[in-house]
C-alpha cells in the first residue's frame, strides 16, 4: 500500500477516508481521494488529486507540483489551521533560511492560545516565567525547572523533531501538581524551540492589519469555490476510477467552474453597462426639449459632456 494504511478492492488507488456526508454518524470509511486547489478571486489557478485523508501532509506534495508548472509560485500562500505544521512552516522558510514564500496559516492551537482559560492554565509552560539567561523556567508554585537534556523524536510524517527537555526541582509537595501533570514524578516540559519558533513567526504574521484583512478573505475566495461545485453543481462523487482518470474528470470540473465564472462576470458587466445606457438614455429623453436645435448638438462641449454622460 505504499504510504497508505488502506485501499479499496473496488479501486486500488482509492484510500478510505471518514468523509463530512455521514448519514449514519458513526464514522463510516468510505474510498475517497483528497482534492488539493490553489485559488484566486475564485478561480482555480491549479489543482492536485491525492491519497492521503489529512491536509497536513498533501500540503508540500500540492505545492512541489505547482513549482514544475509553467505557473508563477505566488508570494503568499494563505491556508485554514488544517495545513499549520511544522513541516509545512519549514517548507515555507526553506532549508537556506531563504524563504519560499510568505504564508498565513494558523496552527491548531492558534485561536485557542487567545483564550483567557488558556492564559491561565498552568499546564501550559508558554504560560510559566522563562530566564533566557539561566535556561530555566519558574512554576507556578515558584520551583525552577531547569534544562536536563535533550531529545529527538520522528512524528508520523518523518520529520526529526528536536526537544530540550526541562525538569522541575521537587513536586513531592507541591499543591499544585494536580493542576499541573498526572505524572507520579517531577514536572517535565518538552520544549521544542523550532517548533516555538515558527509559531511565534506564523502569530505575528496573522495578527498584522494588512494580513488579517488577507486572511479574513480565505473563507471568501476558496471556500465559495468549493461550495459551487459540490451544493450548486452537485458534484460529490467522482465517476471514473483510477487516480489518472479521478484527476482528468476533477480537470473539467474546474474548467467548467471557471469558464462559467468568466461567463458570470461578462454577464454581469452586460447588464451594468445596458443599465447605464438605458439610465443615460432616458436622461436624453427627460432633457430632448433642451437640445431641440441641431446646432447645439454639433457643438464641442455638448458633444464631450454627451460622450461622459454613461
Amino acid at each position: 500500500m505504499g504510504n497508505r494504511n488502506s485501499y479499496s478492492k473496488t479501486d486500488p488507488d482509492a484510500t478510505f477516508m471518514r468523509m463530512k456526508e455521514d448519514h449514519m454518524k458513526k464514522g463510516q470509511l468510505k474510498p475517497g481521494y483528497n482534492v488539493q486547489m490553489a485559488t484566486e478571486n475564485q478561480f482555480i489557478l491549479f489543482y492536485s488529486i491525492h491519497q492521503r485523508p489529512t491536509d497536513t501532509r498533501c500540503f508540500i506534495p500540492h505545492m512541489e507540483r505547482l513549482a514544475a508548472f509553467s505557473l508563477p509560485m505566488p508570494k503568499t500562500v494563505i491556508a485554514d489551521v488544517g495545513y499549520g505544521s511544522e513541516e509545512n512552516y519549514l517548507y515555507a522558510v526553506g532549508e537556506e533560511k531563504e524563504q519560499r514564500f510568505d504564508f498565513l496559516i494558523p496552527y491548531g492551537s492558534y485561536m485557542k492560545e487567545k483564550m483567557r482559560r488558556y492564559k491561565k492554565d498552568i499546564r501550559h509552560a508558554s504560560n510559566w516565567t522563562y530566564e533566557e539567561q539561566d535556561d530555566r523556567f519558574i512554576c507556578p508554585n515558584g520551583q525552577y525547572v531547569r534544562f536536563k537534556k535533550y531529545q529527538t523524536k520522528k512524528n508520523a510524517s518523518g520529520l526529526e523533531q528536536s526537544f530540550k527537555i526541562y525538569e522541575c526541582e521537587d513536586c513531592s509537595d507541591c499543591p499544585l501538581k494536580t493542576s499541573c501533570t498526572k505524572a507520579k514524578g517531577n514536572r517535565q516540559v518538552h520544549w521544542n524551540t523550532i517548533w516555538e519558533e515558527l509559531k511565534a513567526k506564523a502569530q505575528k504574521a496573522l495578527e498584522g492589519d494588512e494580513t488579517s484583512a488577507v486572511y479574513a478573505r480565505r473563507k471568501v475566495d476558496v471556500e465559495s469555490v468549493f461550495g459551487h461545485i459540490k451544493g450548486n453543481r452537485s458534484f460529490w462523487r467522482f465517476s471514473l476510477r483510477g487516480l489518472e482518470k479521478v484527476h482528468t474528470e476533477f480537470g473539467v470540473v474546474a474548467l467548467a467552474h471557471n469558464l462559467l465564472k468568466v461567463a458570470g462576470i461578462r454577464l454581469t458587466t452586460f447588464l451594468t453597462k445596458a443599465q447605464n445606457k438605458k439610465s443615460w438614455t432616458e436622461n436624453m429623453t427627460f432633457f430632448r426639449p433642451t437640445f431641440y436645435f441641431g446646432d447645439l448638438l454639433d457643438s464641442p462641449l455638448l458633444l464631450i459632456l454627451i460622450k461622459h454622460t454613461p
